[in-house]
């Protein structure tokens, strides 16, 4: 599996440079979020820009990675989707569950204004 890996302070992006993600290249990527987990990264972002066809496997992967950042109150994003990618979410019901933006540079700064916010809350908790 062909993809590019950012490695940011408080994320992690993946872009995939596959035009599918099926079975065949799916198991990759979730090895690839566990890794990123285990690194410490609890917010995570893949840019399916250059995929044009998801299956239940990469579908899955992704699953997987919205159930690692969620259980370490991290962010996981995904970025890029196209009109078919929309759709597969859509009918599989995941779009209220997962975090959907336009471009990659959306899923950052959206990213960086709730960690953010999340700083200001801790040090307003602090002063009380």
């Amino acid at each position: 599996m062909k993809f590019n890996v950012d490695k940011q302070e408080n994320v992690i992006v993946y872009e995939i440079l596959e035009d599918k993600l099926t079975s065949a290249n799916a198991p990759i990527l979730k090895s690839e979020l566990v890794l990123a987990n285990t690194e410490g990264y609890n917010n995570i972002i893949i840019d399916l820009n250059n995929v044009r066809f998801v299956d239940s496997s990469g579908l899955s992967a992704i699953l997987v990675g919205n159930r690692l950042c969620n259980e370490v109150d991290g962010i996981f994003a995904l970025s890029g989707l196209n009109d078919t990618i929309k759709n597969l979410i859509k009918i599989s019901q995941l779009d209220d569950i997962l975090n959907i933006f336009s471009t990659k540079s959306d899923a950052i700064e959206a990213i960086q204004e709730a960690e953010s916010s999340e700083e200001e809350l801790k040090e307003e908790d602090s002063e009380d």
